[in-house]
């Protein structure tokens, strides 16, 4: 069976599904190379491409039964690869809205882009340094509400907790972190 262009992709998949290893593993030969380009060029770094790609085959394979075979498992695979790389877009956005919660921006842009992205990356590690700090009963209302996108009443029920109470540990978790922050807050050195 081992690269047989004669054995559709369906075939694979349906003998992936009873349990067949090997038939999952030439779907993924198959497939890898041409992802991992797609995701390369989706993202622009061949590493995450890597991670996107693999994080995509699990899913396939975890999650295969939600699969109505119509001959398109490639489309369906690339569209789980997109959707994977859209939510990491839209948790990194968040991460850096939770960032300007902390750090001052003046608007203006005076150092050199290197200089720049080098203090951004110093900022999101003081912030990802603090937020470790922080307890969990208010770290995790954060992290659920800022990076992951989550409303409140998603992370009450989650947290087994009332929608107040989320909110008032965010109160509380985003003061901590501004005291914490205090130094980077106006751009200052600690």
């Amino acid at each position: 069976m081992k690269g047989d262009p004669e054995v559709s992709d369906s075939e694979l998949f349906q003998r992936a599904r009873s349990g067949d290893r090997a038939a999952f593993g030439e779907l993924v030969d198959r497939h890898k190379d041409s992802l991992v380009n797609y995701l390369t060029r989706l993202c622009g770094h061949s590493e995450q491409a890597e991670d996107l790609a693999q994080e995509s085959f699990l899913r396939l394979y975890q999650r295969g039964n939600h699969y109505r075979e119509q001959g398109q498992l490639q489309a369906y695979l690339y569209r789980i690869a997109t959707n994977l790389f859209r939510t990491q877009i839209r948790r990194e956005q968040r991460w850096l809205r939770l960032q300007s919660l902390f750090f001052a921006s003046n608007g203006h842009q005076l150092e050199p882009p290197q200089q720049s992205q080098v203090l951004q990356g110093e900022l999101s590690e003081q912030l990802a340094t603090a937020l470790l700090q922080l307890p969990i009963c208010y770290r995790t209302p954060l992290v659920l509400a800022f990076v992951e996108g989550w409303s409140h009443r998603e992370i009450a029920a989650a947290m087994k907790c009332r929608e107040g109470t989320v909110k008032s540990r965010i109160h509380r978790g985003r003061k901590l972190l501004r005291a914490e922050l205090e130094p980077y807050h106006d751009g200052e050195s600690p």
